[in-house]
């Protein structure tokens, strides 16, 4: 077992990690300020995992769960932890699938049940599965009809045509009607697996007290393969830079650039901090000079997404048509190598305490404190201190930010997807 701090000032008591006898791994957290528990089932598999031919399937395995799991039907999964006051809810990333249950502390075992019998018994009712199909491409229709998160689907397809990252994580309404039920069951039977998965457990709970818990409702769970959680591999070919400019039946024009490398862990917390500056808050280049000075876009900003063996960075931006050739000097020279190693120590300084103001406060709120700790052992392997974490932004120096920027804007071209408004006229 190991343990760690999580907090700067306050005396939380430590993460505690441990494993239960059929191999799945634990980690609980207790917040004697609160009187809730939230728990969340974390499995190592998102679209990256869909089969050819099935994109959306991790996504739809999510939904398809909670029609029904051991006894209980479909009205019965939520309504049992909406009685006793709590709720539950689920979400897919392109490399995690997450379902996960906030309650008062005394219903921590109904949670625990409900949890194991979501990923180890699923009944997967075909007439419900059928429905939910339905309610699917409500889904995927919703995003078509939102130009921002098009866009950044769109993005992705077109730069990583070849790797199953590009695909979106909903999948398309073809893909989702082709999913049987025997895909779902396969997909479980290869990811929903003790080593694959991992329980964390935050709020009013003792740590044992939860590990029998977790112990007598998850005794049933799957066993993998003795590899553990599999591993997946990014190479610079994987990654097509394009520019690609298009018309659209919106209102607004969408700008959207970006660029990709391979991992590089000593380019973790750079850039973390470059992000910030760049794109995160009022204060950022990107709000300033697109927002505040020009002015050319209401929403604009930058999105870092650290995927387990590579990173991913872009740039967005709406604006008016007749600004699109402004918008893209703007964000051009922004992600300009010079501009992006210009980093002086006043503007470090203050990325530092908004980056390190956004992590304590968050500490404050389960659910992120929850998905925190998650996040820490799948990427790392490991769980990080708050401390730590602190420690590690303080060293970042400006020389490290230009070094970390220089392997990923310098070393690779950037791709640019363009969504010009359609002409009225």
């Amino acid at each position: 077992m190991t343990s760690h701090n999580t907090h700067m000032h306050q005396p939380y008591t430590p993460l505690l990690e441990d494993l239960t006898p059929a191999g799945l791994r634990v980690v609980t957290n207790r917040v004697a300020h609160v009187e809730s528990v939230t728990i969340g089932i974390w499995i190592n598999a998102g679209s990256r995992e869909d089969p050819p031919g099935k994109q959306g399937l991790a996504h739809f395995l999510e939904h398809a769960v909670f029609k029904g799991a051991g006894t209980r039907d479909y009205l019965q999964v939520g309504r049992c932890i909406e009685e006793v006051g709590g709720y539950i809810d689920a979400w897919t990333t392109k490399e995690n699938t997450c379902i996960y249950i906030r309650c008062l502390a005394p219903h921590l075992h109904l949670a625990c049940n409900l949890l194991a019998d979501l990923v180890c018994n699923p009944t997967f009712p075909e007439d419900e599965i059928q429905k939910e199909k339905e309610v699917v491409a409500e889904e995927v229709a919703g995003i078509n009809d939102s130009p921002e998160e098009l866009i950044f689907d769109q993005f992705d397809e077109l730069a990583f045509p070849d790797h199953t990252i590009g695909p979106a994580i909903l999948g398309t309404e073809e893909s989702v009607a082709s999913i049987t039920t025997h895909d779902l069951r396969q997909f479980m039977q290869q990811y929903y697996t003790a080593d694959n998965m991992l329980l964390v457990a935050i709020g009013n709970i003792e740590h044992d007290a939860m590990m029998a818990a977790v112990a007598a409702s998850f005794a049933s769970v799957r066993q993998g393969s003795a590899n553990g959680r599999h591993r997946r591999i990014f190479t610079p070919e994987n990654y097509s830079p394009f520019n690609r400019e298009e018309e659209r039946s919106t209102f607004q024009a969408q700008l959207l650039y970006g660029t990709a490398a391979p991992r590089h862990n000593k380019d973790f917390y750079p850039l973390l901090l470059l992000n910030t500056i760049l794109g995160s808050g009022m204060s950022s280049r990107v709000n300033i000079e697109l927002r505040e000075k020009a002015p050319l876009a209401y929403s604009a900003y930058t999105s870092l997404t650290l995927f387990d063996d590579l990173t991913l960075f872009n740039i967005y931006a709406g604006t008016d048509n007749e600004n699109i050739t402004q918008a893209r000097m703007i964000i051009e020279h922004l992600l300009d190598c010079q501009t992006l190693c210009a980093i002086s120590e006043a503007e470090l300084a203050s990325a530092k305490s908004r980056l390190m103001g956004a992590m304590i406060m968050g500490m404050e709120k389960m659910s992120r404190r929850m998905s925190r700790a998650a996040r820490d052992l799948l990427y790392f392997g490991r769980l990080i201190s708050l401390e730590e974490k602190t420690d590690m932004l303080m060293q970042v120096t400006p020389a490290d930010i230009a070094a970390a920027a220089t392997r990923l804007f310098g070393t690779t071209i950037h791709a640019s997807l363009i969504h010009l408004a359609e002409d009225d006229e």
